[in-house]
């Protein structure tokens, strides 16, 4: 069974989306921004102007530019403010459109900070790791966490939060996920958590190429070795059109065989506060032994 997963999240805000785009406040700072998704009309298209900062001029395929409507700082924070522990990011406008931090996933980072204090301190493995709120979300549980991407200036970007979000001792890595995954797995190591948000494509760190449908599988296989049989934890995050939550579970069932009674399938939403749409923000599966 899929349920639907939305964040709690005070600091953020989807305001409305339609259009093919969508216009957000993050703290004080209101984007508009394309979003393929959104292919109804939206509520209040005559208050988006009025609202935004920003808007994102989509150029290529995967970059653009934004146009300054009014006074909008080059970066900014924002915290992530949960119960038991608060996370800070910075923000900034990038050419790629995105902004540092993907608001959807805080429910996700509310998981494994339970899952990280229910297995005391465990090892944490985070690939694709981006610029590291789950990491945080890990580390301010206390676990011991390695991070891994392969932009370098994208780990730096998560160093930083990391010093904003007042924790330490995050252990770094700048490589080709995959690639880091097998010299973990020849090496025996064992991991209590493993979470990963592959993109649908992209390069590791010296230009390999990754294609989702064509090594997603061997990978998994690699992570079952990781993943320490005995209490633990995984978290896979999918954002590709097309790429079905099915899918997910039959990775996950055929791979991690000990766990496969315990498979949870989400599909992620931020809801509108200007209207009644829901916004689809990709698809979870969170596995826990």
């Amino acid at each position: 069974m899929i349920e639907l997963l939305a964040p709690r999240f005070p600091d953020y805000e989807l305001l409305d989306c339609g259009g093919f785009e969508k216009i957000e406040r993050f703290g004080e700072v209101v984007l508009i921004r394309p979003e393929p998704q959104a292919v109804w009309q939206p509520v209040k298209p005559d208050q988006w102007h009025r609202r935004a900062h920003a808007r994102f001029e989509q150029e290529g395929s995967h970059n653009g530019r934004w146009q300054i409507l009014k006074n909008c700082p080059e970066s900014w924070e924002l915290p992530y403010r949960a119960e038991f522990y608060t996370l800070r990011f910075k923000l900034a406008l990038t050419r790629f459109k995105h902004v540092g931090v993907f608001p959807e996933q805080a429910t996700n980072w509310d998981f494994i900070y339970d899952q990280c204090q229910r297995l005391k301190a465990p090892r944490v493995l985070n690939l694709f790791a981006y610029t590291g709120g789950a990491s945080l979300a890990a580390r301010a549980a206390g676990a011991s966490v390695t991070h891994v991407d392969s932009v370098k200036q994208v780990v730096g970007w998560a160093k930083d939060n990391m010093a904003l979000s007042e924790l330490e001792d995050i252990r770094w890595i700048v490589d080709d996920a995959v690639k880091f995954a097998e010299r973990e797995a020849r090496r025996g190591s064992r991991y209590g958590g493993i979470l990963l948000d592959p993109p649908a494509f992209g390069h590791g760190a010296k230009g390999e190429r990754w294609q989702l449908e064509d090594q997603i599988d061997g990978l998994m296989g690699t992570l079952a070795q990781l993943l320490n049989p005995d209490g633990c934890f995984l978290v896979f995050n999918a954002y590709s059109l097309g790429f079905s939550a099915l899918l997910l579970e039959n990775l996950l069932r055929d791979h991690f065989k000990a766990a496969a009674k315990n498979i949870r399938l989400y599909e992620l939403y931020l809801a509108s506060t200007w209207g009644p749409h829901k916004l689809p923000a990709g698809i979870t599966a969170r596995v826990t032994n």
